[in-house]
């Protein structure tokens, strides 16, 4: 679907259907009470009636009205006027959108991002509008047959008349967003049976031919000259062999030290010999968002052609049970020489990380961050709304958490002392794999930390956000839009 700017008074617009808001006090928004105006009073008689009651999200779809262009219009509720601050006003605008998405109409006209919304500008409004419309409009039916439709193509975003380059600006990184978003959640709702490593390194090298990325893919072979023991222990048990894929946007000065960001790929995790329950275990097909993240926001910034240099990092594996898997009690040596027993077969994720991080020594950056769907801890802790963030550099983590809440994809800073690594010990190596039940997250991030002391160096622990269960489950492209930002804010975009 495409994305524009539109400067026409909401009556003019021929579209299929224009969108404007209504306040939870019945007070109109600039473009609805023209729209008003020129049809007659109709929108304020449906707000009197009640027919919309102006609470956030509710809507009321009014067709051919006198003295208005387009067939439709949406009327969307914005709760009280003053009181909208980010999330509200992506939850209004995908309210609006999920609407348009069941509608016979190939075009529409937004007409919120003229909403007031506390410390945040047109530009911002326009970029995060484009963010939500994309996502509530996202359908995932590669392997479904859908009835056939007339499918929205193109929004126009509704913006005042003197918006500039600012707006054009905030367009097209609204447009790379939902494409960098777009892609991480296909990427993790594809089957596991489609999404393997092979697949994951396919993929980067259609993205590296279609962006001018660079791309690097290591087999097993060369991962095991390379000495990573801990990230082949867990590929053993499947017959799909493990890759290292290196992704590279090259867009600063040559020698300039690179972003690097590392993606968590296990493309199926079944939990190895200490082996996951059945209930819910086809959603371990989304054990790979980490690596999907990283994909979408290098698309994001190729599409962006940021000034910078970003490197993706994304160790893939499957994790399955076998007479050739790992087993609890085994010793694996890192590539930076370190042993570690495996206590867990299912507390796989670092294993891959580990060697990953230590890859990572070789491009000399200026920061990691590793994106990882790594403890069911997290999802305890936090829910489904932030990721967790752990690192040992706070001046990165409080770009992020900055990042996050500007993206409105947001973290949580959770601590990384010491107390906490003195939980992995290990009677026969250097550390353990897992630290028991208490302070999952952090022990796991914990874990990490020893294979970082040359990196600033940054974890998402983004188990509760990377996807949504259930009947609507679905992969939602978190933190893409943290990433981004934070690359964007890099560069002063």
């Amino acid at each position: 679907m495409q994305f524009e700017l539109t400067r026409l008074p909401a009556s003019q617009e021929p579209r299929g259907c224009v969108v404007v808001g209504v306040y939870a006090s019945h007070a109109l928004t600039p473009s609805a009470k023209q729209l008003d105006q020129a049809c007659g009073g109709a929108i304020t008689a449906a707000a009197k009636a009640g027919d919309i009651t102006g609470k956030p999200g509710d809507t009321l779809m009014l067709r051919a009205l006198p003295g208005v262009a387009a067939q439709r219009v949406l009327l969307v509720g914005c709760g009280k006027s003053g009181e909208i601050d980010e999330g509200a006003y992506q939850r209004v605008v995908a309210a609006a959108a999920a609407v348009l998405g069941k509608l016979h109409a190939a075009d529409a006209a937004f007409y919120l991002a003229e909403l007031a919304v506390a410390g945040r500008d047109e530009a911002w409004r326009v970029r995060a509008a484009v963010a939500a419309a994309s996502h509530a409009l996202y359908r995932f039916t590669e392997y479904k047959r859908e009835p056939g439709r007339r499918h929205l193509k193109t929004l126009a975003i509704g913006c005042r008349a003197r918006g500039g380059k600012p707006l054009e600006v905030a367009l097209a990184q609204g447009q790379a967003l939902a494409e960098g978003v777009r892609l991480a959640r296909d990427l993790g709702n594809h089957p596991a049976n489609i999404c393997t490593p092979s697949y994951l390194a396919d993929q980067a090298r259609g993205l590296a031919k279609k962006h001018g990325l660079v791309v690097e893919v290591l087999d097993e072979a060369q991962m095991g000259e390379l000495g990573m023991g801990a990230l082949l222990a867990v590929s053993r048990g499947s017959r799909e062999p493990a890759k290292l894929i290196v992704l590279k946007h090259q867009g600063g000065k040559a020698k300039a030290a690179p972003v690097v960001l590392v993606g968590k790929g296990v493309t199926f995790d079944s939990g190895g010999i200490s082996i996951k329950p059945a209930a819910t275990m086809d959603e371990m097909k989304f054990d790979m968002c980490g690596a999907a993240s990283v994909f979408g926001t290098l698309k994001a910034a190729a599409l962006l052609k940021l000034p910078l240099n970003l490197v993706g990092v994304v160790p893939a594996s499957e994790n399955l049970p076998d007479g050739n898997a790992v087993k609890p009690g085994d010793i694996v040596t890192t590539m930076a020489g370190k042993t570690v027993e495996i206590l867990n077969t299912d507390a796989e994720g670092r294993l891959l990380l580990c060697d990953a991080l230590t890859y990572c020594e070789r491009f000399k950056p200026e920061v990691v961050i590793d994106i990882a769907t790594l403890t069911g801890a997290c999802v305890i802790s936090l829910g489904g709304h932030a990721s967790g963030l752990l690192g040992n550099d706070q001046k990165l983590m409080d770009a992020l958490l900055d990042a996050g809440r500007s993206a409105h994809d947001r973290a949580w800073q959770l601590p990384l002392w010491d107390d906490y690594k003195e939980q992995l010990r290990s009677p026969f190596a250097d550390l353990p794999n897992v630290a028991g039940r208490e302070a999952g997250t952090i022990t796991a991030a914990a874990f990490l930390s020893a294979f970082t002391d040359k990196l600033r160096w940054a974890h998402l622990d983004i188990a509760g956000t990377a996807w949504k269960g259930g009947k609507e489950k679905s992969a939602t492209g978190r933190p893409v839009g943290l990433l981004l930002q934070y690359l964007l804010d890099r560069v002063g975009a």
